[in-house]
């Protein structure tokens, strides 16, 4: 085996496991050169795509946090086919209507006012779902396992008004106005990083699985919406998790963005994956689950 063909079936070998893709398309990826040992999962190729990828993971880390977790799904998502023009994501069917509402734009008085990704809309495209961006190209396309699946939709309610359904085709004021304050569009240069390092994140679920693979004990959440924490006792160590999230490229600084001095010069902590003003923590605690004795009723 040449030197360049065993370098492809590394980068093709990071690739599958990440995402969850079959090796011979990581390895067609490896040989047109769209994966390298720099970058061994594609980034989103713009930045209205990154940011769009980026509030799906915080509204996905929050809003699921404490529900039952399946099969390592921590953000609900089973496989993955990152491309630079767009992302593919494989539901898992258990919490395919719960992501889905917890991603739709609403007014919820009873919980502070907008909840969900703004300029979020859901589409149905062939048999499959998309998630577009009202005014933008960012998309994502959603598969369920189940050929014929279609989501239990919510409903407006007493305090809720569900702004997809009232505003199909435009944002709203309260939408369009988070969606420049969580971009950083502007004024803060370390939005953008955190948004890379998100959407990254997204593009990487089986890598996430590992954390949630032992029975369910795990979160995944962030601090306001900004940097993401991973929170699990089993199944992987967390200097393991780290490794393997790093050699698949998510801190690797892309070639725009400079190294900042948060990150230049502020000490790094065991489980403190920086990238550019940007942040992700492995937290991997004590394991409270319980083993009958035997025996025991």
């Amino acid at each position: 085996m040449s030197r360049r063909t065993d370098n492809r079936h590394r980068v093709a070998t990071i690739c599958r496991e990440a995402t969850g893709l079959p090796h011979h398309t990581c390895m067609r990826w490896a040989a047109d050169g769209l994966i390298t040992r720099r970058q061994p999962v594609p980034d989103a190729a713009d930045e209205q795509q990154r940011t769009f990828e980026a509030l799906v993971v915080a509204e996905l880390a929050d809003g699921l946090r404490g529900h039952e977790l399946r099969d390592g799904a921590l953000l609900g998502f089973t496989r993955a086919r990152p491309e630079p023009g767009g992302l593919t994501l494989s539901l898992h069917p258990a919490t395919a209507d719960r992501v889905l509402g917890t991603l739709l734009p609403r007014i919820d008085e009873h919980q502070g006012g907008l909840r969900g990704v703004p300029g979020l809309r859901l589409v149905p495209r062939s048999g499959t779902w998309l998630l577009t961006r009202v005014q933008g190209r960012a998309a994502i396309h959603l598969i369920h396992p189940a050929a014929d699946w279609r989501p239990a939709l919510p409903e407006h309610g007493e305090g809720l008004t569900q702004l997809w359904r009232r505003d199909r085709h435009r944002m709203h004021p309260a939408e369009a106005a988070d969606w420049e304050q969580r971009s950083g569009a502007g004024h803060d240069h370390g939005v953008p990083a955190q948004n890379c390092l998100n959407s990254r994140l997204l593009r990487r679920p089986l890598l996430l699985a590992a954390a949630g693979a032992a029975h369910g004990s795990a979160n995944v959440y962030t601090h306001g919406g900004g940097d993401v924490v991973v929170e699990w006792c089993c199944s992987v160590e967390r200097s393991d998790l780290e490794q393997r999230l790093r050699r698949s490229g998510l801190a690797q600084r892309p070639d725009e963005s400079p190294e900042r001095e948060r990150e230049r010069d502020r000490p790094w902590f065991p489980g403190e994956i920086v990238m550019g003003g940007g942040f992700v923590t492995l937290r991997r605690g004590p394991c409270y689950a319980t083993t009958a004795e035997p025996g025991a009723r």
